[in-house]
């Protein structure tokens, strides 16, 4: 009897093992289906505000399209990462945001604000079967970081977390009335290609941690399928230039793997540092690249 009992368990755990193993397939497939060409359009609305003043002013909608090539970079079991690159015109390619996807990840950078990321550690069991996303400013400096479950049910593919994160592009240029963007990221396959879906707190934090939520916006980006074709020029761009951003990539990985809260420089010699990247040939030395990145790093 005993000896039976054993053989079921042992059964019952083969069983799971091979269930959780089509969902990890299954989720590696959804994460590598958002790689390719894109036509993408980018829409955003402020849906309401909370502002004690009167002469508050909403944010505009903002709606554009863009090409965007998103290019495999690392395809592992446990670690996916897709560099985005915006296609401006024929000739001009600017390098985008990159997403880094790892399996039960326990090391993340969660943003505070200023500039400030703090390192936190999670158990393992609090990770079980979950991807981390790891998204990076175009500089590939830290910019925010969730970890949360795919789900494949009702004929849907589609991730959700919820994480703090500096202000966007649009809005940092423009706004200085808050300093954290509370992000609710969905990003969701369809027959189109992929959805990235947001709801998002525009909150103001003191210096004690506490929060205001001043506004809330609704993001809805499209990622329409084209061919690959259309791309060649990012495609051809990332064949002369990945050399350089994987020493960058390498860099930040070092600084992130010492475990210790991170605060940057907005600016070094009035400049931020993707300006200082961007302006460096694609043959520069590791040196002269990881001094860079070095001179941003803010003494605590």
């Amino acid at each position: 009897m005993k000896k039976l009992m054993l053989i079921g368990l042992a059964t019952t755990l083969q069983a799971l093992t091979l269930t959780a193993q089509e969902k990890k397939k299954e989720d590696l497939e959804s994460i590598k289906a958002m790689c390719g060409c894109y036509e993408v359009r980018f829409n955003f609305a402020e849906t309401f505000n909370n502002a004690k003043d009167s002469t508050y002013q909403p944010s505009k909608v903002k709606q554009v399209g863009a090409l965007e090539w998103v290019q495999l970079v690392e395809d592992k079991p446990e670690k996916v990462v897709m560099q985005h690159l915006l296609i401006a015109n024929d000739t001009m390619i600017i390098k985008h945001w990159r997403q880094d996807w790892l399996y039960e990840n326990t090391d993340l950078y969660q943003f505070y604000k200023d500039k400030t990321w703090k390192y936190t550690s999670l158990d393992n069991k609090d990770v079980k079967g979950q991807w981390t996303q790891k998204v990076f400013q175009v500089d590939d400096s830290p910019r925010y970081e969730g970890t949360a479950t795919w789900l494949h049910v009702d004929g849907k593919d589609y991730w959700v977390n919820t994480t703090d994160a500096p202000l966007p592009r649009r809005e940092h240029t423009v706004r200085d009335d808050y300093n954290v963007m509370k992000r609710r990221n969905i990003h969701a396959i369809t027959g189109y290609g992929w959805l990235h879906e947001q709801d998002n707190d525009k909150i103001v934090r003191d210096d004690d941690g506490k929060d205001f939520v001043l506004a809330q916006e609704k993001g809805y980006d499209t990622y329409t399928k084209v061919d690959d074709t259309k791309c060649k020029a990012a495609q051809d761009w990332w064949k002369e230039n990945q050399a350089f951003w994987e020493v960058v990539r390498n860099k930040w990985q070092r600084l992130f793997n010492e475990n210790k809260d991170i605060h940057l420089k907005k600016s070094v010699d009035n400049k931020p540092l993707f300006a200082h990247l961007f302006g460096m040939p694609p043959n520069s030395s590791k040196k002269d690249i990881e001094a860079v990145i070095d001179s941003f790093i803010a003494e605590e």
